[in-house]
């Protein structure tokens, strides 16, 4: 059985949204996503600290 995807420990640096979850294969991921509309900008990490890094230099291209 898959584990279930759910979001956990949400918090937001600007337009975005880093949140916990747990991948495929059961491992603790985190995902940063811009909430911007049309940006469509995600990406998973292993770390906390690199998620939160990537939401602090995220630069919208949408204007």
């Amino acid at each position: 059985m898959p584990a279930r995807d759910s979001f956990h420990s949400v918090m937001r640096i600007g337009p975005v949204q880093i949140g916990t979850h747990r991948d495929r294969t059961g491992r603790t991921a985190h995902a940063a996503v811009c909430t911007a509309d049309r940006c469509g900008w995600s990406a998973d990490y292993s770390s906390r600290t690199a998620a939160q890094l990537a939401a602090r230099t995220h630069r919208c291209t949408v204007r």
